[in-house]
C-alpha cells in the first residue's frame, strides 16, 4: 500500500478515537497536508507527507512514514508517523 485515505490514516494512527471524528476534523479545516488546508476526508496521503493537525489542546505536526490495514494498539500506531513537533498543553 503506497497511499491511504486521510481520515483512515488519522484513525489508524490514533490521532482521534473514531473514523467519523477524523472525517469531521478534516472537513472542518483543522488538518493541513504539506502546509495546504485539506477539507476532503478521502484525500490520499503518502509516506513523507507532513500533517499539521489542530486539536483541542494544541497542534501536532506528524510526518507520515507508514500505513496499517487495521487499527492496532498505541505501540502499533506509533510506527506510522514521526512526531515533528511536541504536543502543547
Amino acid at each position: 500500500m503506497d497511499r491511504q485515505r486521510l481520515d483512515k490514516w488519522l484513525w489508524h494512527a490514533r490521532v482521534v478515537k473514531a473514523r467519523t471524528s477524523a472525517a469531521a476534523l478534516v472537513a472542518s479545516g483543522h488538518v493541513r497536508v504539506n502546509g495546504v488546508r485539506e477539507i476532503a476526508p478521502g484525500h490520499a496521503v503518502k509516506p513523507g507527507d507532513v500533517l499539521t493537525i489542530g486539536l483541542d489542546r494544541g497542534v501536532r505536526v506528524l510526518k507520515v512514514i507508514g500505513f496499517s490495514e487495521r487499527r492496532g494498539d498505541a505501540e502499533t500506531a506509533r510506527v506510522l508517523y514521526d512526531e515533528l513537533q511536541a504536543r502543547q498543553p
